[in-house]
């Protein structure tokens, strides 16, 4: 059984006039990335100094976290994506029946779970919608009652025709189903040029990783930011684009994604905030021969 410690603080950043919260789950154990990206072996990582040490650890083992993102953009309450959550049966042991105070991170952010408009799911992978739904009297219930889950429709009919192992089902049964059932997922088509789901947020299509993933650009007074979900897990990954997770679906696809988007980042302003970069967590991208770097730009 996994803890964490007493809520503290959120760390933040500013786009424009939005505020952008880190809310910490869990760092994961030294094993993930290993498994996540064996690729990226300690060579290949040592090798890129500026990943030490905040990225990975003098041995080239990656630091990989949990966590979400909450913001209000032009008055609309939102929340990226949902971590792994409390107490759900999973197969990675470094998932399983979790007891983490991430709601209480949460709620002392500002975002107490019946305060939330809006629930964005880049995907639907256990450990980026395990907190849609939480234990009442033994039934897994919506965690936030008063929201609209969005993912993309690619996304949700990809899984619905996928002959899933009973692992994936259970995640599906516990964490999904649950808000299908309350009325509250909604889906949404995601064009080659994203589409639009409030004012000053979007949903910019990079599948790859899932067949339906979406990235989520956040807009504001002229300022930019990307969340990026899962299409790319680690900054290792700006080194060496074509380092893939052993869990895409279409790791082809996953790559030329990821070269797409680093490539539509590199040399601007617009803030790059990794959905499982460990902190310092967010930064900008840079150009470094014929790949990239992350600039980190700290939390304040």
């Amino acid at each position: 059984m996994h803890t964490s410690p007493t809520a503290v603080p959120a760390p933040s950043w500013t786009v424009g006039g939005v505020t952008v919260h880190r809310i910490d789950e869990i760092p994961l154990p030294p094993a993930t990335g290993p498994w996540l990206l064996p690729d990226a072996t300690p060579e290949v990582v040592t090798a890129q100094d500026w990943l030490h040490p905040h990225f990975a650890d003098q041995d080239g083992i990656l630091r990989i976290d949990s966590h979400s993102f909450a913001f209000v953009v032009n008055g609309l309450r939102v929340l990226v994506d949902t971590g792994i959550g409390n107490g759900k049966e999973r197969a990675n042991p470094a998932w399983h029946n979790l007891r983490t105070d991430f709601l209480e991170r949460l709620t002392a952010a500002g975002f107490a779970p019946e305060s939330v408009d809006l629930v964005i799911l880049t995907h639907l992978h256990a450990d980026h919608v395990g907190w849609n739904t939480r234990q009442v009297d033994g039934a897994w219930v919506p965690t936030f009652p008063n929201v609209r889950y969005l993912t993309s429709r690619a996304e949700r009919e990809f899984w619905a025709a996928y002959d899933m192992e009973e692992a994936r089902a259970q995640m599906f049964r516990d964490s999904v189903i649950p808000v299908e059932q309350a009325g509250l997922l909604s889906t949404v088509d995601v064009p080659h040029e994203g589409v639009e789901v409030a004012p000053g947020l979007r949903l910019i299509p990079s599948p790859g990783h899932t067949p339906g993933h979406v990235a989520v650009e956040l807009a504001s007074r002229g300022e930019r930011a990307l969340i990026s979900g899962d299409c790319v897990h680690h900054p290792v990954q700006l080194a060496h684009p074509v380092i893939g997770a052993c869990v895409d679906i279409d790791p082809r696809q996953s790559e030329a994604t990821r070269r797409q988007v680093l490539g539509s980042l590199a040399d601007t302003d617009t803030l790059l905030l990794g959905t499982h970069f460990a902190p310092p967590t967010a930064g900008r991208v840079v150009a470094h021969g014929d790949a990239y770097r992350l600039e980190p730009v700290p939390a304040s």
